[in-house]
C-alpha cells in the first residue's frame, strides 16, 4: 500500500491538489491500488499561527512513514521572507538527499506550444538537473562592494546524477544523452566533462553529445526533436527546465520530481502558488496531475502513470482547458474531464 504525505502548499498550490487529489483517487481505484494519503498542515497558515515551519522530527516521520511526498506549490505574501517554503520544500531535498530533479519537457498538443510546425513527437525530452550543489548551496561572501557566489561541484555529486541520466535513458530505451556545462568559460566545470566521458564509457550502446547551455538554450528552440535526456548542474538545470516547460505550454502542465533512489520521492507541480489567482478557480490542475503520475511510475504502478497521461491528454483535445493554455475552464472543471477520461 503507498503511503502518500499530501502537503498541499499555499495560494493555488492548495486548490490544484485538491483536485488532482480526486484524479489519482479515481485512477488508484481503477487499478486496484490501496493509496493511502496523509494530509499534513506544513505551510503559511501554521506557520503564521505557530511560528513553526517543520521540526526535525516532523521531517524525520514524513520520510520513515511515507513512500512519496506530493506537494503543493509554497508561497504566501504574508510570509515576505519565505521562511516556511525554504525550510519545508529546501528542507526536504537537502535533509532527504533528492540529488535528482526530473524534469519532463512532453509536448501533449501541438497548439499549446509557440514553436510553428511542431508535433507532439517532436517535443519529448526529460532533464536532469542536479539537486543539491552549485551556487544553489548559497555559499558565499561580501567584501565591500564586491559580492561573491561560490560554486561547489563534488566528484561524487556530478557523478550520480550523470549516472542517473545515463540509467533512466538506458531503462527507458532513448538513444541520446545530452550534457550541458559552460566549461570553456567556468573551469569548475570541466569536472562535468571528464566524469561524462567517463561514465558514458560504461554505456556503448547510447550516443552521447555535448552542449554549451548558451548553445542548448538556442537549440531547444530550433530543433527540440534531436533531444532526448539531457543532464547539467542545479543553475542550467533550472533555467533549461524553464525554457522547456515555454515550449510545450508553460508551467501549468509541466511536472516535476525530486528523487533519490531507494527512498522517498518529493513530487512538486513547480509552477508556484500564484496568489493574486487564489480563489479565482482558474489555476491549471494539469502540472499536477502529470506529477502524480511520474508519482505512481516512481511507485512502481507505471500502468496507473500512463493512464493519467492519456487522460489528460483526452480532455484538452475535447477543450478542457484553463485560461493559461487558452481555454476558459475552471480549475474543478478541468479536473473533473480528466476524471471523466479515466478508464475510458
Amino acid at each position: 500500500m503507498p503511503r502518500i504525505a499530501l502537503l498541499p502548499g499555499d495560494g493555488i498550490g492548495a486548490e490544484v491538489i485538491a483536485e488532482a487529489r480526486k484524479v489519482l483517487e479515481r485512477v488508484a481505484v481503477q487499478d486496484g491500488i490501496a493509496l493511502e494519503l496523509a494530509e499534513l498542515p506544513f505551510g503559511a497558515q501554521r506557520y503564521l499561527e505557530t511560528g513553526r515551519t517543520i521540526t526535525p522530527e516532523e521531517m524525520a516521520a514524513v520520510e520513515r512513514e511515507h513512500d512519496a511526498i506530493l506537494l503543493g506549490a509554497l508561497g504566501d505574501p504574508r510570509v515576505p521572507g519565505n521562511e516556511h517554503a525554504r525550510d519545508i520544500l529546501l528542507g526536504m531535498r537537502f535533509k532527504l538527499d533528492l540529488y535528482i530533479n526530473l524534469r519532463p519537457v512532453k509536448l501533449v498538443d501541438a497548439r499549446f506550444s509557440p514553436l510553428r510546425d511542431v508535433r507532439p513527437e517532436d517535443v519529448d525530452i526529460v532533464i536532469f538537473r542536479e539537486n543539491t550543489e552549485g551556487v544553489y548551496l548559497g555559499r558565499g561572501r561580501t567584501e565591500g562592494d564586491e559580492y561573491v557566489a561560490e560554486e561547489v561541484n563534488t566528484g561524487k555529486g556530478v557523478e550520480r546524477i550523470i549516472r542517473a541520466a545515463f540509467e533512466w535513458a538506458k531503462d527507458h530505451g532513448k538513444t541520446r544523452v545530452t550534457m550541458s556545462d559552460k566549461s570553456n568559460a567556468v573551469p569548475a566545470h570541466r569536472i562535468w566533462q571528464t566524469t561524462f566521458k567517463r561514465v558514458a564509457a560504461e554505456y556503448p550502446g547510447l550516443t552521447t553529445e555535448h552542449r554549451f547551455v548558451d548553445a542548448l538554450a538556442m537549440e531547444l528552440v530550433r530543433e527540440p526533436e534531436r533531444f532526448q535526456v539531457i543532464v547539467t548542474n542545479n543553475l542550467y538545470g533550472d533555467i533549461l527546465s524553464d525554457l522547456g516547460a515555454g515550449l510545450i505550454g508553460g508551467l501549468g502542465i509541466s511536472a516535476s520530481a525530486n528523487l533519490h533512489p531507494g527512498r522517498a520521492g518529493l513530487f512538486e507541480p513547480v509552477h508556484g502558488s500564484a496568489p493574486p489567482l487564489k480563489g479565482k478557480n482558474v489555476a491549471n490542475p494539469v502540472a499536477s496531475v502529470l506529477t502524480g503520475a511520474l508519482m505512481f511510475e516512481q511507485l512502481g504502478h507505471p500502468e496507473a502513470a500512463r493512464e493519467l497521461e492519456r487522460a489528460v491528454k483526452a480532455a484538452l483535445a475535447e477543450g478542457a482547458r484553463t485560461p493559461d493554455v487558452g481555454g476558459t475552464a475552471t480549475t474543478k472543471d478541468v479536473a473533473s474531464a480528466i476524471a471523466r477520461k479515466v478508464g475510458q
